[in-house]
């Protein structure tokens, strides 16, 4: 590959002087061009699959106080471009693969980012009469039960595979089947080293992880076989996906944030181990990190004076590029992204409230009072984007 990008990090994040530089070291050609003014990334490859509304939402792949500032341009064959993303429900005429790139242009109307990906539409009927089995692992996101409920819900219905979660957790005893490994408040390193005698038992914030086992010498090791011993009868699950990062990383600074990154892949390099020690053919789903609800008023709600929006924008961002450049192409590993984010709308699938503008006023109107957590809408969505990614996996 003998593309070149400009790489501009070097102002933003503090790391080497910007230079020109082989497209393949930033680890795949769907990694996306920096501009002086705009960040840009997109994933390798779009999955979808017909019926099912796949989005990319402009604001969550570039990195800008106000993407308003900016147009944006779609050029791919499927789809349709709106204000504020690119959209398309597939129909089984559509199945195949297609190329995508996003260009952003100042008023000028100069390009000064683009990026490439690639649409890939599997058919819906993939993994018909099948039995597979997927086990999630993440934090509060997960622990919510809400996009394991959407994935479960779409692989019931017609032409898809008989889907079964594997996990100790079930925050819902009225739905047993929608279980899992998610944590509120929980870290890479936290499911990669924190033990305590009391693993998938009791409240989870006295849980220790779920996969670590105390061995006779008195040492420690994760044990992905054992887990499946105690949890599913010994048996593998086909697919695991991990979504994780939000807590690793939310309250670093630019200062902070390449060293706790480095931090969160040593940990999670260690689950991914785990797993490959236990089998070779498990599928692995990274999932990147959520971006934050669309206005500063869900921070506010939440951190009051304590976070903000760009700051946690900026820390996402950095994260889902380096998680890019270290994992993408490597699907002869059974390893790849899903970037459910992309779907995700910021601004409408967040939680609302509606108050008084201010304490002179009876008028009202909706703020978002979430930051990182979204509305069912929004867990929805991201349920959409793992069922696609697993139709396309099968």
């Amino acid at each position: 590959m003998n593309a070149l990008v400009r790489c501009s990090t070097a102002s933003l994040w503090g790391l080497a002087v910007a230079a020109w530089i082989p497209l393949a070291i930033l680890g795949t050609p769907a990694t996306g061009a920096l501009g002086p003014d705009v960040y840009l990334s997109l994933p390798p490859a779009i999955d979808c699959v017909p019926g099912v509304e796949a989005s990319v939402y402009f604001d969550n792949v570039t990195l800008v106080v106000n993407p308003a500032n900016y147009a944006f341009d779609v050029t791919c064959e499927k789809g349709m471009q709106q204000a504020e993303r690119w959209t398309f429900t597939p129909t089984e005429k559509d199945v195949g693969e297609y190329p995508f790139a996003l260009e952003v242009r100042d008023q000028t109307n100069a390009v000064i980012a683009t990026a490439r990906s690639t649409l890939k539409v599997a058919p819906g009927d993939a993994g018909t009469g099948r039995t597979v089995s997927a086990l999630l692992i993440g934090d509060s996101l997960t622990h919510a039960s809400v996009y394991s409920a959407r994935l479960l819900e779409l692989c019931a219905g017609p032409g898809n595979p008989k889907l079964t979660l594997v996990g100790s957790h079930v925050p819902n005893a009225e739905t047993p089947e929608n279980r899992h490994e998610g944590y509120g408040g929980w870290t890479a390193e936290r499911f990669a080293t924190h033990y305590t005698d009391v693993a998938r038992t009791g409240p989870a914030k006295e849980r220790g992880s779920p996969f670590l086992y105390e061995e006779a010498d008195g040492g420690r090791r994760l044990d992905f076989q054992r887990y499946c011993d105690d949890v599913n009868g010994g048996a593998l699950p086909d697919f695991v996906t991990v979504f994780l990062g939000c807590n690793d990383t939310f309250s670093a600074t630019d200062d902070t944030i390449e060293a706790r990154i480095d931090d969160m892949f040593v940990h999670l390099d260690a689950l991914i181990a785990m797993i490959r020690e236990a089998s070779g053919d498990v599928r692995i789903g990274l999932m990147p990190p959520v971006p934050p609800a669309a206005t500063q008023d869900a921070f506010g709600a939440n951190y009051r004076c304590g976070q903000t929006r760009w700051q946690y924008k900026r820390n996402q961002h950095r994260v889902v590029e380096r998680l890019y450049e270290r994992y993408a192409g490597r699907d002869g590993d059974g390893i790849t992204l899903i970037p459910a984010f992309l779907s995700l709308d910021c601004r409408h699938n967040f939680p609302q409230a509606e108050a008084p503008w201010n304490a002179h006023t009876t008028l009202t109107g909706l703020r978002l009072i979430n930051g990182v957590h979204p509305a069912p809408e929004g867990y929805g969505q991201i349920g959409d984007a793992v069922y696609c990614w697993l139709k396309t996996q099968l």
